[in-house]
């Protein structure tokens, strides 16, 4: 019998929490609830979930917080939930290193679809998988690698949350492919994200503090229009 993935709900209003850990539970999930930010970190690492939703306004420690203390452990799934629209609140929560973001109030079957989504995409790292080459792309000083969901950069790991990785891989083994922001977004995120195209510039600003401009290689900026792997011919 295959094990429930484990969703860990975050959110200071119980009846919201309740409701989301419904729609999941009748979808075969695992649930555990925390109505605070301490409360939340303490149970991450015993309920050990595969994904979390944590909704931002939380009392003493918010949802800020929670996501960059769960980051500095775990690369698990975070969708972040909030009444805020702002985009300058979606933007920070990403670059705090959440995975997706979801206003309130949302519809329970986009919530469900996100969450499938969000999980199909994710493999952990201690994963492995028996695949052939066609899914590592290697360049001087870097690989990366989706079979295992890892990017080896100067003969170092470097931890990336999912989103990132299938980014870089896409752009990465398409060297000097010029693609819009549109096209990124749709093939990484999917039809079932609806967002703006700023998400893709986070995730790119990300990526290039984690991996500078190479001699051979840079992630590059084409003004007006989006990115491209630049490979030096």
């Amino acid at each position: 019998m295959a094990t429930k993935q484990k969703i860990l709900i975050v959110d200071d209003d119980n009846n919201i929490a309740e409701l989301i850990s419904l729609y999941l539970v009748k979808e075969c999930f695992e649930t555990r609830i925390c109505n605070d930010g301490e409360s939340a970190i303490n149970t991450f690492d015993t309920f050990e979930p595969n994904l979390v939703l944590l909704d931002l306004m939380l009392p003493g420690i918010d949802g800020y917080q929670v996501c960059r203390e769960i980051r500095t452990k775990s690369q698990v799934p975070i969708i972040m939930l909030s009444a805020k629209g702002e985009v300058f609140d979606k933007v920070l929560g990403l670059e705090m290193g959440a995975d997706d973001y979801m206003e309130k109030p949302f519809d329970s079957k986009e919530l469900v679809a996100r969450v499938k989504a969000v999980l199909r995409r994710y493999k952990p790292q201690t994963q492995e998988v028996q695949e052939s080459d066609d899914k590592v792309v290697r360049y001087p000083d870097l690989e990366i690698n989706m079979t295992n969901y890892s990017v080896t950069y100067m003969g170092e790991r470097v931890d990336m949350p999912p989103k990132e990785l299938e980014l870089l891989y896409f752009l990465a083994a398409s060297p000097n492919h010029v693609f819009t922001r549109e096209q990124l977004l749709d093939q990484i995120w999917g039809y079932e994200y609806i967002g703006d195209t700023r998400t893709v510039d986070v995730h790119i600003k990300r990526l290039r503090e984690k991996l500078s401009d190479h001699e051979k290689w840079r992630l590059a900026t084409i003004w007006g229009i989006g990115y491209k792997f630049e490979v030096q011919q």
